[in-house]
């Protein structure tokens, strides 16, 4: 990985940063896709995807009025998955709730983003602000056409490097800067339909490479917070309880980044998941609604509620 500037790739390293690209194409390539992934109600119970919020995605100045251009970074957390590989047998969560010292990546992300931000502003008397998947940005094409990979046919941007297990954090920037500018990366998927065929519900559309909401495990586990109907080839053909890291786990892509990957050390989130799942499911019942969020603060966890979070164990029990 480069430098960014004066900020050596040392620095950007230890935020967990194995890539980084700059745009200054403020409109998505993939817009009127998305408009007609809404427009077919593929979004399911995603509704701040087709609200007014779907409008605000056609440009990045709809964000940031001032905007010129934009950073793109990819935050790894190959560590966790094979963390993960190595604990989980029964019942599995997805390796980034623990890939961000078991911190909900939002915050986490945010906060490295603001350091780089901020030290940028100081060196070149710029303005910035911070996009994540929370605004209303379309990342994945932002990355895209940053050169930092290709949509996969699981819809997810593929580093042809560094697999798919980052998250994508960006500044949008009010100046341009002298930084060359990658072209857009092409698709390595080719024939390959290894993620379509092990989807247990079926969510992925191959001929758009597009996800059918309401048949996703990571949306049943994490947006659905009560008791509803799972999609279909849930819970017998699956053994997720929080995300979905499936499609990835079969993606070749994805061999070669994780070897030579050291695994990240215990967490108190595995600890309190690395046990007998009888024993995990009454200690959840036995927490207060307060006591679940004080321990689960500032985690990923926190946001399915402890009604949700039983709701996904409870068929592996």
């Amino acid at each position: 990985m480069k430098d960014l500037l004066h900020l050596t790739s040392d620095f950007l390293s230890e935020f967990q940063i194995v890539d980084w690209s700059y745009t200054e194409e403020l409109k998505p390539r993939t817009y009127k896709e998305f408009l007609n992934w809404v427009d077919a109600g593929m979004q399911g119970p995603l509704h701040y995807l087709a609200d007014h919020r779907k409008d605000l995605r056609a440009t990045l100045k709809s964000v940031f009025p001032t905007c010129e251009s934009a950073l793109v970074f990819l935050f790894d957390y190959r560590s966790a998955k094979k963390f993960s590989q190595e604990i989980q047998d029964h019942y599995k969560i997805a390796s980034y709730t623990i890939g961000f010292e078991d911190f909900d990546y939002h915050h986490w992300i945010k906060e490295k983003l603001e350091i780089i931000g901020n030290q940028l502003s100081a060196q070149l008397e710029l303005e910035y602000k911070i996009s994540l998947d929370i605004h209303p940005v379309l990342e994945r094409d932002l990355a895209q056409r940053a050169g930092l990979g290709w949509f996969g046919k699981n819809s997810m941007i593929i580093s042809k490097e560094f697999g798919s297990y980052q998250l994508i954090g960006s500044l949008l920037l009010n100046k341009k800067l002298d930084i060359a500018i990658r072209n857009i990366e092409a698709d390595h998927c080719g024939t390959c339909t290894r993620c379509i065929d092990a989807c247990p519900t079926k969510a992925i559309q191959p001929h758009s490479r597009t996800i059918f909401s309401d048949r996703c495990i990571s949306t049943f586990t994490i947006e659905m917070f009560k008791e509803v109907e799972p999609p279909k080839g849930y819970a017998e053909n699956t053994h997720e309880v929080f995300g979905c890291d499936i499609c990835q786990e079969v993606c070749p892509w994805n061999r070669k980044p994780l070897k030579n990957i050291d695994s990240i050390e215990e967490s108190r989130l595995v600890n309190f998941f690395n046990r007998d799942l009888k024993l995990i499911i009454s200690e959840l019942e036995k927490m207060s609604n307060k006591g679940f969020k004080t321990f689960f603060k500032g985690t990923s966890f926190e946001r399915v509620g402890k009604r949700g979070l039983i709701k996904n164990l409870r068929p592996y029990l």
